[in-house]
């Protein structure tokens, strides 16, 4: 099974965790984009979407779904979304298609956040994917020497501007053993406008597609067959 089917199948077991009636916060990337084309088929039963990017407000738009301002909208329900990298305490690294901010806040505003990923996503500890940090473009040059401080490879990403203006750098060679320690540390830095490291609010549930199905890391761990509806390849 290749990995696009893998992540298909995360995000389609996803859609058991959508309700009617909810409002859904909707995340960015390759296995996101999956979970909105499935949520197409639901949207005359929710109320509607929040978005963490322009990218996915406009494919959700696309579908017909009503996209709502995360102001008007107030506390959401359930915000679905991948990672790049994910650990046994649901820690997360983000931030890969850099709308890591964003991401960070329809999370905190969401009472349940599901993360679906395929199982090359899944490690012992954090840091082999290079850490997104969002930072005021002024500031890039002095938050950089703080990540070298901190014990990390700094990297602009070039030619890259975030929706709200500013840049990434990618982190290389942190090892994150204490992940909210660390998120903690690079928040404090002035210029940081957001790290990607989502351990202060952990996803609620981990979805892992792989080869046999569906396994769920949560309050309780499963493992969907491969004859599951969720499983399906079609």
């Amino acid at each position: 099974m290749d990995q696009n089917e893998k992540k298909r199948l995360a995000a389609t077991a996803a859609i058991d965790h959508v309700e009617e009636g909810m409002l859904i916060g909707v995340g960015t990337g390759s296995t996101v984009n999956f979970f909105i084309d499935a949520l197409g088929a639901m949207k005359r039963s929710i109320r509607g979407a929040v978005s963490s990017s322009e990218a996915s407000t406009s494919r959700l738009a696309g579908l017909g779904i009503e996209v709502v301002e995360l102001n008007e909208a107030g506390t959401l329900d359930i915000y679905v979304d991948g990672a790049d990298e994910a650990d046994p305490n649901l820690h997360l690294i983000k931030g890969g298609g850099g709308a890591l901010t964003r991401e960070k806040i329809v999370a905190a505003a969401s009472q349940k956040f599901v993360c679906i990923i395929d199982d090359s996503k899944l490690v012992d500890v954090l840091g082999q994917f290079p850490l997104p940090v969002e930072v005021i473009p002024m500031a890039r040059s002095y938050v950089g020497r703080q990540l070298v401080a901190a014990g990390g490879q700094p990297e602009l990403r070039t030619g890259f501007v975030t929706d709200n203006g500013n840049q990434i750098i990618d982190v290389h060679n942190l090892r994150l053993s204490d992940a909210a320690a660390m998120e903690t540390r690079l928040n404090q830095i002035a210029g940081v406008v957001s790290v990607g490291i989502f351990a202060q609010r952990p996803a609620d549930l981990l979805l892992i597609g792989a080869d046999n199905g569906v396994r769920s890391m949560g309050p309780t761990s499963t493992q969907v067959a491969p004859d599951s509806p969720l499983a399906r390849t079609e």
